[in-house]
């Protein structure tokens, strides 16, 4: 009998119900919840909380009425870090990280969970990613787009400075995710219309993109499997302006790596939230369809949500696609599942053998 192909959801959020929270984060002002589960806050800053899938039971209702097996749940971006006190950093993250390691540890058929550091102080971070991995069993760090260093600059992630970070996540073969955020924090524009979540975040994922080709890390690193979030979209567009740069100005790319050997690298994965088949098809052309997998970016509003205004539901942009004869039904189950995993495990049969057993379990 032929086995049932899972559907793994490979970028997911989940908050802590507000008593989960602890007092410190609400009276420096840096993360919680409201009592009335209306609201999640910061010093100066609120956003409505859209789906109750956002906590725990809730999502696990909402994964089995979508027939969504298994979840991969990524820090909240709320928790980088950036602009903290070094000691305020550490504890919010710690906190986020174990909370994550519980809702793994307590769930394992249903969630696999991501945990954070702040690239600003390697060494820590470096003792961070050693702790989680180690005592924790996480295996998927995830990382900002951008953060801010000691002295207040702002840098991409893909610096030469974050090398012993990806040194340590080669020798413990971790999935790294990479997520914008804090965009209007460093670009100087005024923050109306939603632009740094419609525009700016994709532009902040092909600067990523941009760095990680540039200096080669797919290919020194190579058991490190990184994932851009919102299918890296605008680095999709603008590749071929890329390659004519790179070639056009060799001057400005010593002993850099030419951006077309890293398309389609088995090390480098997109999800699908690209919200329409054009982007991914565009995607799929560029990376092939293996790079891709499913991410439903849920239960945000700007993720594959149920929807009548949208006429949406998960999963529907790859029903859409097999429609328009861009991507096969083998494909589309691929996605869904064989691709995650890839991402996830790399090349270790066993952990994706041991991946799949705790998901059926």
């Amino acid at each position: 009998m032929e086995k049932r192909k899972l559907r793994i959801n490979g970028h997911s959020h989940l908050l802590p119900y507000p008593e989960e929270i602890p007092d410190f984060m609400r009276d420096k002002g840096i993360f919680w919840v409201d009592k009335d589960r209306k609201f999640m806050l910061q010093k100066d800053w609120n956003r409505p909380i859209t789906d109750s899938s956002f906590f725990l039971n809730e999502k696990l209702a909402w994964m089995e009425h979508f027939k969504i097996d298994h979840a991969v749940v990524l820090n909240l971006s709320q928790l980088y870090g950036n602009g903290l006190r070094l000691e305020e950093m550490k504890q919010a993250l710690r906190f986020q990280n174990d909370f994550n390691a519980r809702i793994q540890n307590d769930n394992p058929s249903k969630f696999t969970c991501g945990f954070v550091v702040h690239p600003g102080f390697v060494r820590g971070a470096c003792w961070e990613i050693e702790r989680c991995v180690e005592e924790l069993g996480l295996q998927l760090l995830c990382l900002p787009t951008h953060y801010m260093d000691t002295i207040g600059t702002w840098r991409c992630i893909f610096d030469e400075e974050n090398e012993p970070i990806f040194e340590l996540a080669d020798k413990y073969n971790l999935a790294v995710e990479i997520h914008p955020y804090d965009g209007e924090k460093f670009i100087k524009l005024e923050n109306t219309s939603w632009r740094f979540h419609l525009i700016w975040m994709l532009a902040q994922c092909a600067d990523a993109y941009h760095f990680l080709t540039l200096n080669g890390y797919y290919e020194k690193y190579k058991n490190m499997r990184v994932c851009f979030a919102h299918g890296g979209q605008l680095a999709q567009i603008n590749l071929g302006r890329r390659i004519q740069g790179f070639d056009g100005r060799p001057d400005l790319f010593e002993d850099k790596k030419h951006p077309r050997k890293a398309v389609g690298h088995k090390n480098i994965f997109f999800d699908t939230l690209v919200h329409d088949t054009g982007g991914l098809e565009l995607l799929i052309k560029n990376q092939t369809s293996k790079q891709v997998l499913m991410g439903l970016d849920d239960p945000y509003p700007l993720g594959e949500m149920e929807s009548e205004k949208q006429s949406s539901y998960p999963g529907k942009i790859l029903d859409l696609a097999i429609e328009r004869d861009i991507i096969t039904e083998t494909e589309r189950n691929a996605i869904w599942e064989d691709n995650v995993i890839q991402w996830l495990c790399g090349d270790d049969q066993n952990a994706k053998d041991k991946l799949v057993e705790r998901i059926l379990s």
